[in-house]
C-alpha cells in the first residue's frame, strides 16, 4: 500500500475527530499531530492519528471519572489547557468573522501579546458570521444588524440567528451609516425614498450584510418596491466596493458607513443613523481565558485610542456588555 493510500486530509482527519479544519492545522502548527506536505495541502498518516487517538486516550484513563474519549476539541478553543504561565506556549486561535477594519487591529493585538493568541479572519457579512458560529465553524462574529420594528440592533437577529444558543453581545464602536454619493451629490439625493427616483442608479450589498439589512429594513418601512429602485440587484461585497462603484460613476449612490467613504476619491457622504457594531460570543465560551483576553482588549486604552485615529469611531462604549440571551 502507498503512502497517499494511508494519508488524510486536514479535512477527513477534522471529520474523524469531529472538529475544525482549522483546529487540525493548529495542531499540525502545535507538533501535537505529524503531518507532511503534497504541493500546497498538508497530509497526516492514518497511523500517526491513530496514534494521537490513542495517547488521548491514555491521558484521559490517567483521570477517574473521565471520559475514554480523545482527547480533542469540539470547537476551536478547547482542544488543549491555556496555558497563562509557560514562555513560548501558545493559545489556540480564534475565528472572527467581519470585514471591518477595526476586527483586523483587534487580531494584530490579540497575536502580539504574552501567549499570542492567533486570530483567523473571515471577511463575510453579519448573517454569514452568525451562521458560522450556529454551525459551529467560528468563535466571534461581528454584527450590525438593524431591526426595524423595534428599532434595536443586533439583538432581534441573535436570538433568531443562533437559536437555543445562550449568547453574549459585546459592544465594539458605534458607526455612522449613509449614502455614498457622487461629489457635491448632484442627484440630492438624502432619504430613503430619493433612491426610488427615475434615473438615480442604486449599487446594493450582498443578502445578510449590515448594510443591505438597514436599505431593505427600510425600504420596508417606507412601503418601497425592490423592483422600483434600478441597480438593486447589481451587488458589491464590500463597503470600499459600493464607495468605489459609486466614484467611478458606475453608479450614483450606495450605503455604506462613514468610514468607507474617508479613503476613497471624489465621493461625498451622507449621513443617516448610527449603527452599533458589536461582537458575539457563546456564553459558553465568555469566561474562557481566550475570550476573557478579548474583552480586556476591547477595553483597554491603547485598542480605543488607535480606533478613534482612524476616525468615524465612537468607542464610548467599547467593551461593554449589551445583552446576555
Amino acid at each position: 500500500m502507498s503512502k497517499e493510500d494511508t494519508s488524510l486530509t486536514a479535512e477527513e482527519v477534522a471529520k474523524i475527530l469531529k472538529i475544525s479544519k482549522y483546529t487540525v492545522y493548529e495542531m499540525v502548527k502545535r507538533g501535537d499531530l505529524p503531518a507532511y506536505r503534497v504541493g500546497k495541502k498538508i497530509r497526516i498518516d492514518i497511523n500517526d492519528l491513530e496514534g494521537y487517538i490513542r495517547q488521548g486516550k491514555v491521558r484521559e484513563q490517567t483521570a477517574p471519572g473521565q471520559s475514554h474519549l480523545p482527547a480533542a476539541p469540539s470547537t476551536f478553543t478547547a482542544e488543549a489547557p491555556l496555558l497563562s504561565g509557560e514562555p513560548g506556549i501558545k493559545v489556540p486561535g480564534l475565528v472572527i468573522c467581519g470585514q471591518d477594519i477595526a476586527l483586523d487591529i483587534l487580531g494584530r493585538r490579540l497575536e502580539y501579546q504574552p501567549f499570542g493568541i492567533r486570530a483567523y479572519r473571515q471577511y463575510v457579512g453579519s448573517f454569514a458570521g452568525l451562521l458560522a458560529m450556529y454551525q459551529g465553524q467560528a468563535d466571534i462574529s461581528a454584527a450590525h444588524l438593524w431591526d426595524g420594528d423595534s428599532d434595536t440592533y443586533n439583538i432581534p437577529f441573535v436570538r433568531r440567528l443562533l437559536p437555543g444558543i445562550p449568547a453574549v453581545i459585546v459592544h465594539l464602536a458605534i458607526r455612522m451609516a449613509g449614502f455614498y454619493v457622487a461629489r457635491g451629490n448632484p442627484h440630492q439625493i438624502k432619504q430613503w425614498e430619493d433612491l426610488a427616483r427615475p434615473g438615480i442608479r442604486f449599487v446594493n450589498r450582498e443578502a445578510g450584510s449590515g448594510a443591505r439589512v438597514l436599505t431593505d429594513e427600510h425600504l420596508h418601512l417606507r412601503g418601497i418596491e425592490h423592483r422600483l429602485i434600478q441597480g438593486y440587484e447589481n451587488l458589491e461585497f464590500s463597503h470600499l466596493a459600493v464607495a468605489s462603484t459609486v466614484s467611478r460613476g458606475i453608479a450614483d449612490v450606495g450605503v455604506g458607513n462613514k468610514k468607507a467613504s474617508l479613503q476613497v476619491p471624489d465621493i461625498d457622504f451622507v449621513p443617516l443613523q448610527k449603527e452599533r457594531y458589536e461582537l458575539v460570543i457563546k456564553k459558553e465560551d465568555f469566561e474562557l481565558p481566550t475570550f476573557q483576553a478579548v474583552i480586556t482588549n476591547l477595553n483597554s486604552e491603547a485598542f480605543k485610542t488607535e480606533l478613534m485615529g482612524l476616525g468615524d469611531y465612537d468607542v464610548s462604549e467599547t467593551g461593554k456588555i449589551v445583552a446576555e440571551l
